[in-house]
């Protein structure tokens, strides 16, 4: 019997939206296709996750050997051109070792842009098409640009990643994670750092008690934030750029970059001609993972959810769906708690109920201060916190916590958190001692 379709599967887009699950689905005999304009791995392994951690890791290292002087001696300076060639060099080979595992598992990839002509035909580049029974939308997003006079004059993200030579003095426009991590970074290499924020909260998302105190310790080191900032456009002056603000206010610096946040990519996709649904915000979908056409799906950061977007999320989306191509799960889709953490410098984590989520509610709280932990006097923490919150059969749901190593400590609680260890469950637990797991885990035995 000759198939109605030449695929059974198509995925739009490289990153782990996509891959994660067409290696899987393939490897069960479906025939599965990939399409991609972009570098396999997509932003995460190529202009985000990957690469930003690979800039933070001296930086890591400095704060340390800061925090232990009078047992070491001598500083730390970061070699700025040297660590952007190491960073180059760390990922260079990541996109083509997940390209071949693609291609091992029997899945096929085509290069180009992709858009939809039908609920179930791709076209590339306005000229080849093929046939799907279902068709997976993983496109990502991209930096959001400033709608401003001179918006030009800014840089993103992958940009800044990429710098050869750290600028003497750096603009940051917005309050997010990219800002606040670049701003780290920037800072402890040696630029002199300007943040201007929208409002007067940076890291909305984040437990604001805790965001004030890693913002606190930024200004402290040097990067200067101006709240409610009103940036309104950006002018050339000879080699330096203006940032225009506030009441007719101005400030000059050598580089600027635009970390106001990223936006689905949804354009020339052939999404309103064939009646897939979306918003500003990314495509709709059911709890299925399915859009306005049934054939056709989405996953990953495209999508408009309320759950956060991350490589996790994305991963998990992603397996969901090979399990429902392939049969094993006709469910719909139920997210797990998903960790998430900004990496500054001490960092901020959090999973599960939030600690302003947990005071609207019959929760029990217990807070720890990081610096009180014997483990954590190792290396002279002097500032951290953390909240555990618990419900009232003391089932651990949401941890918070600010430190420098805030994210393997709720990397640690996250098992109690998904499988719901009751006290018996917990004491089952023997982590490697000394440890941050161990160190972490004591506190909810």
């Amino acid at each position: 019997m000759t198939k109605k379709y030449a695929y059974d599967v198509i995925y739009i887009g490289g990153g782990h939206a996509s891959f994660d699950g067409a290696e899987l689905l393939a490897k069960t005999g479906q025939k599965v296709a990939l399409i991609t304009d972009d570098l396999i791995g997509g932003t995460c392994t190529n202009r985000g996750c990957n690469a930003k951690i690979t800039l933070d890791a001296p930086v890591n290292l400095q704060r340390a050997v800061n925090r232990m002087q009078g047992l070491v001696h001598g500083e730390i300076t970061i070699d700025w051109p040297a660590l952007v060639a190491h960073k180059k060099e760390v990922i260079k080979d990541l996109p083509q070792g997940t390209e071949n595992k693609l291609t091992n598992a029997g899945v096929e990839i085509f290069r180009g842009h992709a858009s939809l002509i039908g609920p179930h035909t791709v076209q590339i580049d306005g000229q080849t098409k093929y046939s799907a029974e279902k068709i997976v939308i993983g496109t990502g997003q991209h930096p959001n640009r400033l709608q401003i006079p001179g918006s030009e004059l800014a840089h993103d993200s992958s940009e800044f990643m990429d710098l050869t030579e750290m600028p003497h003095n750096i603009a940051i426009v917005g309050a997010g994670y990219i800002s606040y991590e670049f701003a780290t970074i920037a800072n402890a290499v040696g630029a002199n750092v300007t943040v201007f924020m929208h409002g007067d909260q940076g890291l909305r998302n984040f437990y604001q008690t805790f965001v004030k105190k890693v913002t606190a310790d930024l200004a402290d080191r040097g990067v200067k934030f101006i709240h409610n900032a009103q940036v309104s456009s950006f002018t050339k002056n000879g080699q330096e750029v203006t940032v225009h603000y506030g009441n007719e206010q101005t400030a000059e610096f050598d580089w600027l970059l635009d970390a106001t946040g990223r936006i689905p990519n949804v354009n020339n996709m052939g999404l309103e001609e064939v009646g897939v649904k979306y918003s500003k915000r990314g495509i709709k979908v059911n709890d299925y993972l399915q859009t306005s056409v049934p054939s056709i799906y989405a996953a990953g950061d495209v999508l408009d959810k309320s759950q956060p977007k991350l490589t996790p999320t994305a991963t998990f989306e992603s397996y969901y769906l090979y399990q429902l191509f392939s049969g094993q799960n006709t469910n719909t889709i139920k997210y797990p708690a998903i960790p998430t953490t900004v990496y500054t410098s001490p960092r901020i984590a959090q999973v599960g109920v939030t600690p302003a989520q947990a005071k609207q509610g019959d929760f029990e709280i217990v807070e720890n201060h990081i610096p009180d932990d014997w483990y954590r006097q190792i290396d002279q923490e002097t500032i951290g916190d953390r909240v555990l919150v618990f419900d009232k059969e003391h089932h651990l749901i949401g941890v918070t916590e600010f430190s420098d190593k805030a994210e393997d400590a709720v990397n640690t609680y996250l098992p109690a958190i998904v499988s719901g260890y009751d006290d018996n469950d917990m004491w089952q637990m023997a982590h490697i001692f000394p440890s941050v797991g161990a160190s972490a885990w004591h506190k909810i035995r």
